[in-house]
């Protein structure tokens, strides 16, 4: 969850996001999903209808379904929207951005952005949740961060050129003046990875995504020398690798 997020430019934002048009399979394949606490917390029960803007391949789309709530995904990349098509049959796909998504007015009871929020501008996207969203309704942000307070795990960070290290929430959870107070639940998690899921998680994030072969090289060359001599790991084996999950909820105003 880049600090400086909400201080990109609509063309930094386009370039960087771009990254992922192609790796809606690999993306789906090796990024984590999200606590079981995270989708009630975001999402009130009474909710019948809910978009998830930026859902990628649907990773966190899927913790929303429940009984007699639709759900409506809202994602730009053509690679990431048949991957969640073919996962999540019973969600309702939208090609559409965070700020332009093409639902009716006051269509939804709650909207969530999910490891997206960075890449769309937070005013103009706040606006948007804010004209589908039904009166007195919810919008929540969610991001799983590399717990960087580890310091191996602060390391694998800089070296993945993961993002994860600055967790400023008045930076990264900033929206417009539609929604009230904001409510925080932050909770640290563990994924069981290995060192090859390792390498596919660095080639899913967006710098590594836009670079060039020879950063690539030498990305995996020093993730290789981390890995496997600096700390010892074996191929195939089993690694706790701790995140810290934090989620934002809004109620419209």
């Amino acid at each position: 969850m880049p600090d400086g997020a909400p201080k990109l430019s609509a063309s930094a934002r386009l370039e960087l996001g771009g990254a992922f048009e192609a790796a809606g399979e690999g993306y789906h394949e090796v990024r984590p999903g999200y606590p079981a606490w995270v989708a009630p917390f975001l999402v009130p029960a009474s909710a019948s209808s809910v978009a998830d803007l930026g859902a990628g391949t649907g990773l966190f789309t899927r913790d929303l379904a429940a009984p007699g709530r639709t759900v409506h995904a809202v994602e730009p990349a053509d690679s990431m929207r048949e991957v969640l098509a073919r996962t999540q049959p019973g969600v309702v796909v939208h090609g559409g951005t965070g700020e332009a998504t093409g639902l009716d007015p006051a269509s939804v009871d709650a909207v969530t952005v999910a490891q997206a929020w960075h890449w769309m501008d937070p005013i103009a996207a706040s606006a948007e949740a804010a004209r589908i969203l039904t009166p007195g309704g919810t919008l929540g942000l969610v991001w799983n961060q590399l717990d960087v307070t580890v310091p191996w795990v602060h390391r694998l960070s800089r070296i993945m050129h993961a993002g994860d290290v600055h967790r400023n929430v008045d930076a990264a959870a900033r929206v417009g003046a539609e929604f009230g107070a904001r409510e925080v639940r932050e909770e640290g998690w563990v994924d069981a990875v290995t060192p090859e899921s390792l390498f596919e998680l660095c080639h899913s994030r967006s710098y590594w995504l836009r670079s060039s072969e020879a950063v690539r090289t030498k990305v995996d060359a020093n993730l290789a020398w981390y890995l496997y001599e600096h700390l010892g790991h074996a191929a195939g084996e089993s690694i706790e690798l701790p995140y810290t999950c934090l989620a934002v909820r809004f109620t419209l105003r």
